[in-house]
């Protein structure tokens, strides 16, 4: 009964801020966008790196610096916090991948959806996602998978497959491993449903991790 509430509130949120977007004009919601997220990297120091730089440091971010890799392709930047055990996805390779996320609407500045609550112990969005010669397509599964359940698609935000070209996919094996961890800022255009369609940037903490 809780978890329908939470999706009816939630739901009402959206709307709300839907129907205060109907006088908007694109052009005007997208500045909205880039405001949100220019306010966001000057308000917590995000160092911006480019993508060459990126290489230059092995596809590395220095966290400690706060460092994140601008991609000029699609808008999205990234911050690796841990690249992870195992090994990445590899070409032809089909895998499930079980995520905790947190999701941050940067235009409310408020915490959206997230499955990193003990009431969502039991719920690791799982996703397949396969790796077509670097191309990365992944599907969500309709089962114990908050953000089918909310978005109501089992279509992945682009932005969150932008990582897995970086980072592995592994199961910790002992202590010393850890599973893969980004932080990712994600415009509208890569991001979920409702956030493409109202226009508002999303901050992303994910962590990913192989399934079986």
């Amino acid at each position: 009964m809780k978890r329908i509430q939470y999706i009816i509130l939630l739901f009402l949120g959206l709307s709300f801020l839907w129907s205060c977007n109907d006088t908007e004009t694109y052009a005007e919601r997208k500045a909205k966008e880039r405001a949100a997220i220019g306010k966001y990297i000057a308000d917590s120091a995000v160092n911006v790196i480019s993508e060459a730089k990126f290489k230059a440091n092995g596809y590395k971010t220095d966290v400690s610096k706060n460092e994140f890799v601008l991609f000029e392709s699609n808008g999205v930047y990234m911050q690796i916090v841990r690249q992870g055990c195992g090994e990445k996805l590899k070409d032809g390779e089909t895998a499930y991948v079980l995520c905790r996320f947190t999701e941050r609407n940067l235009l409310t500045d408020s915490i959206q959806l997230t499955n990193n609550i003990l009431y969502y112990s039991d719920y690791y969005d799982k996703m397949s996602v396969t790796n077509t010669s670097g191309t990365f397509t992944a599907s969500f599964d309709t089962k114990k998978c908050l953000m089918y359940q909310v978005y109501g698609t089992t279509s992945v935000p682009g932005g969150w497959l932008v990582p897995f070209t970086y980072i592995n996919l592994g199961r910790p094996e002992n202590e010393n491993e850890e599973i893969a961890k980004v932080r990712l800022i994600v415009p509208a255009a890569q991001g979920q449903s409702y956030a493409m369609q109202t226009v508002y940037p999303c901050l992303y903490d994910i962590t990913y991790k192989r399934g079986r």
